[in-house]
């Protein structure tokens, strides 16, 4: 965190006011880098990972030369994943509240694209997506970016790494040439070089520091045979006992590897990969959020743009070949104020890459040793909640309130032993002490909620 202050920016006077009362009163790193820059209308190259404060970075620029008068797109901001434009979103909101008649939209697949169309037509002034579903929007002549002011491509990296460069292209085509572009990207590889230079002009490049506080995040690296790399795996969680882990190999299949040899040892796990559709993807991440899921396992590409809170351990199954990946990898832990742990397994043939990131991060690692590893207990690795998907959700008006009050009230649980709720179009999911939740299930089957009984299941039992 800097010690320059917002005040020292040419804002709007309502954004100022905003930020004072959401507590910000100094600027972050990249912040103080790129805002300026912003606010003059330069465009954009900022280096920056995840948790950095790039949101608000370029939400107080695009926001700045917004005019609610005219109902129409006048940004855009391209994010690889549904889960980073529905943060993106909620973060912009937040810093346009208290700006009148503001409209935002978000468009991502996984979901119908007619309530999109509608809304659309009903205008919006700030658009956020996907690039697949922005691309459909712009081919059905449903999305006119004629009036656009700003383009910014959010983690532009991993939009690359999963496929969608062609569709980033064609969406800076559909914009006016007098505009501004800010592209945000964790890493810099030439490929991101090469095709940025196709849609910015005259781009400043902004680096803010990728390393992180060895104090903040503890490193340990321990040697393997390739024999030994699953049964280490379990081990560290015996040994370490996180209630939320997450875990990185290179492929695919290495991560089925890893999820089936935890549930034989009955650890809660899941497997986040590219090639889930887009409702499996969302539930695994709404149980891994609440805390029923006490592990997930991912490639690098399907976890860009998660935002996992109180996240205790980071383990890399697999070395990375990039340092900067390796640095955004166990960033993951150790946010804000928090303490971080990164264990990370190392075959002989991948000691090359460990002699890489001693030098991106200027110091040796420190190594551990898998026979001290000692299990603290015998019990089940499992996640304290259980995720209770309800068959209702804001199509049919449901709200967290009536849900907790419905299961507080009406079934007897307590307060305490109901989790987070999160509600979707056509579904609801709510986290459910797991020592009380099937005993309670009867129960909360056969109740009403908002006057009516809706279907459920418990989503492990899937």
């Amino acid at each position: 965190m800097s010690t320059t202050s917002f005040n020292t920016l040419p804002l709007l006077p309502v954004l100022l006011e905003t930020l004072q009362g959401l507590g910000f009163e100094n600027m972050t790193a990249i912040q103080e880098q790129s805002l300026p820059l912003i606010l003059d209308g330069k465009d954009l190259i900022a280096q920056a990972k995840t948790g950095s404060g790039k949101t608000a970075a370029f939400g107080l620029g695009l926001l700045q030369t917004l005019d609610p008068s005219k109902l129409e797109p006048q940004a855009l901001v391209v994010c690889p994943t549904r889960e980073l434009a529905d943060q993106v979103t909620t973060e912009l909101r937040r810093l346009a509240r208290q700006i009148p008649n503001v409209r935002m939209l978000t468009l991502c697949g996984g979901v119908p694209s007619r309530p999109q169309t509608e809304a659309l037509r009903n205008g919006a002034h700030v658009v956020v997506g996907t690039p697949g579903r922005i691309q459909d929007h712009l081919d059905r002549g449903n999305l006119d970016l004629t009036a656009l002011k700003t383009l910014v491509l959010d983690e532009a990296d991993r939009m690359v790494d999963m496929g969608f460069k062609d569709d980033m292209i064609a969406i800076a085509s559909h914009c006016p040439t007098r505009r501004q572009t800010l592209l945000f990207s964790a890493t810099y590889p030439d490929n991101i070089r090469k095709i940025s230079a196709r849609f910015l002009k005259n781009p400043v490049e902004v680096k803010v520091e990728a390393l992180h506080n060895a104090k903040q995040i503890e490193q340990i690296f321990y040697e393997v045979s390739f024999e030994q790399r699953l049964g280490a795996v379990v081990s560290l969680l015996k040994h370490y006992r996180p209630t939320s882990t997450l875990i990185f190999c290179n492929t695919k299949m290495r991560c089925q590897e890893v999820v089936e040899e935890l549930r034989s040892e009955g650890i809660s796990a899941e497997s986040l990969t590219g090639d889930l559709d887009q409702r499996d993807r969302d539930e695994i991440l709404i149980q891994f959020a609440n805390k029923s899921c006490a592990v997930l396992v991912a490639t690098d590409v399907a976890s860009r743009g998660l935002d996992i809170q109180n996240l205790e351990v980071v383990i890399n199954v697999d070395v990375t070949k990039d340092a900067e990946v390796h640095v955004h990898r166990i960033g993951r832990s150790g946010r804000g104020d928090q303490k971080g742990l990164a264990l990370n397994l190392v075959s002989g043939s991948e000691m090359r890459w460990v002699k890489l990131i001693e030098e991106y991060q200027g110091s040796p690692v420190k190594w551990g040793h898998l026979k001290g590893l000692r299990a603290k207990s015998q019990e089940p690795l499992l996640a304290p909640m259980i995720t209770l998907q309800i068959q209702g959700g804001k199509k049919d008006k449901l709200r967290p309130g009536d849900l907790l009050g419905a299961l507080t009230r009406d079934v007897g649980l307590t307060g305490d032993q109901v989790g987070k709720i999160a509600i979707t179009e056509f579904s609801s999911y709510v986290a459910l002490d797991r020592s009380v939740a099937r005993r309670y299930f009867d129960k909360i089957a056969n109740s009403n909620i908002k006057g009516r009984r809706f279907r459920m299941r418990f989503l492990e039992d899937r």
